[in-house]
């Protein structure tokens, strides 16, 4: 079974610096490309970033490519995303989601693995 833990999120103004890390275990994950998605209140789950976990590449929503990063350590079965200069609009729970096959995605449906959320509250 496939288990994804997110952890990082917290308060922080604008153009402060948050690193959010997803824990993942149950699969040997060489096999799988993993995403960032949030959901702000009352709007939709949206891509953030993609990461093909063998091959290292990426994939970015213009929404936040210069500002945030996706990245993965294969040692310690752990996804990052690291954000910077974050703005109020950024504010959202955030996120992990595992799915098979080395392409990476930016359709939510596309994912077959979601961990439970982080919250990420940045104030103006």
């Amino acid at each position: 079974q496939v288990q994804l833990v997110e952890s990082g999120g917290g308060l922080v103004q604008a153009g402060g610096s948050l690193r959010l890390s997803c824990a993942a275990s149950g699969r040997t994950f060489s096999s799988y490309a993993m995403g960032w998605f949030r959901q702000a209140p009352g709007k939709e789950r949206d891509f953030v970033a993609a990461i093909s976990w063998s091959y290292g590449t990426t994939l970015h929503a213009d929404s936040v490519k210069g500002r945030f990063t996706i990245s993965r350590d294969s040692a310690k079965n752990t996804v990052y995303l690291q954000m910077n200069s974050l703005k109020p609009e950024d504010t959202a729970v955030y996120y992990c989601a595992a799915r098979f096959g080395w392409a990476r995605s930016s359709e939510r449906d596309a994912y077959n693995y979601w961990g439970h959320g982080t919250q990420v509250t940045v104030s103006s």
